[in-house]
């Protein structure tokens, strides 16, 4: 497609963005309407939003727009797996200035839409803005299917804590992006291309899981937060994460101890969770840790002792640059 965005004008753009979209039987009315509908079977929908901005969260030196799509959608549809639920429907808000390629856009929607048929969902609608920077904002919607929804505030002491998804890797790509390679490629891409299990989140709450999240500021950031809300402590034991030997490598030449990245780098979306200890896992869970009665104010611990470094902050000095 050649122009720009602002030679395309607003509903140009929007006929290419939708003509670009497939659909689900979830979906009764799509785009092209002032809503749309989306059959909620269970009565109750799981919503969860999210915004990436150019700069912070991605740069278009490293990532093609079918990349940003891909990853706008796996981070916001992890969070609907990470509550139990199946997803369902994504609505997306687009910034974009108007000397912008129209081929940004439209590269993106290919990628949003073959993420959502990863996850069984599909893009039903959303807006398009002119500004002067690039920002794409995503609602999520999912369908409980009549489990109850797995919170983080339900872990009790004696659960076991267990992972299933890749853990440090986009820490890690991020990493050698940062220096200016683009290999090993597995992890360049896992950062730019997360690939959240979806399916381990509604199995999860089949299992019986107590509490889970999605693997998004880092993992222990984001046990820290079921700690909090369940109030209790969880500790980490150090042995039974796996490190690849590809990932030590990379840490040996940059001089970095790669545990930091499984333990605080984010946007893997790992799904983690809690379970009873006489639930029997399937071999795609990791048993990596358990919950304790808190010994003061609840907290994560590794070995036992507390893990000092925070993970991801947007407001914080590591929420500046992707």
């Amino acid at each position: 497609m050649k122009g720009t965005v602002g030679e395309l004008g607003e509903f140009g753009l929007i006929r290419e963005l939708t003509s670009r979209l497939t659909s689900t039987p979830a979906v009764r009315i799509g785009p092209g309407d002032d809503a749309a509908v989306v059959t909620a079977p269970d009565r109750r929908v799981v919503a969860s939003t999210d915004i990436l901005l150019e700069g912070r969260h991605f740069r278009r030196d490293w990532s093609t727009a079918y990349d940003v799509g891909r990853k706008a959608a796996a981070q916001n549809l992890a969070d609907i797996a990470a509550m139990g639920a199946v997803p369902t429907a994504i609505l997306l808000g687009l910034v974009v200035p108007a000397d912008l390629p129209a081929t940004w856009p439209t590269e993106l929607m290919d990628g949003l839409r073959d993420e959502c048929q990863v996850a069984g969902a599909a893009v039903v609608g959303g807006d398009v803005v002119r500004g002067e920077t690039i920002t794409v904002a995503i609602t999520a919607l999912g369908d409980l299917r009549n489990q109850e929804p797995v919170t983080r505030a339900g872990a009790q002491p004696g659960d076991v804590v267990a992972v299933t998804g890749w853990l440090g890797w986009s820490a890690a790509g991020h990493a050698v992006l940062s220096r200016g390679f683009r290999s090993p490629r597995a992890f360049v891409e896992a950062h730019r291309r997360p690939e959240p299990p979806y399916h381990a989140g509604p199995a999860a709450a089949g299992l019986g899981a107590t509490a889970m999240t999605d693997v998004s500021d880092g993992l222990v950031a984001d046990l820290g937060h079921i700690a909090e809300a369940s109030k209790v402590r969880i500790d980490l034991r150090s042995a039974g994460i796996d490190i690849p030997t590809q990932m030590s490598d990379i840490g040996t030449a940059v001089g970095v101890d790669p545990m930091q990245w499984v333990l605080n780098g984010g946007e893997d979306h790992a799904i983690v969770a809690t379970f009873p200890p006489d639930v029997k896992l399937p071999a795609r869970w990791k048993v990596i840790g358990e919950v304790l009665h808190p010994s003061a104010l609840p907290q994560v611990t590794v070995d036992g002792a507390p893990w000092v470094k925070a993970g991801w902050d947007h407001f914080g000095d590591n929420g500046d640059t992707d």
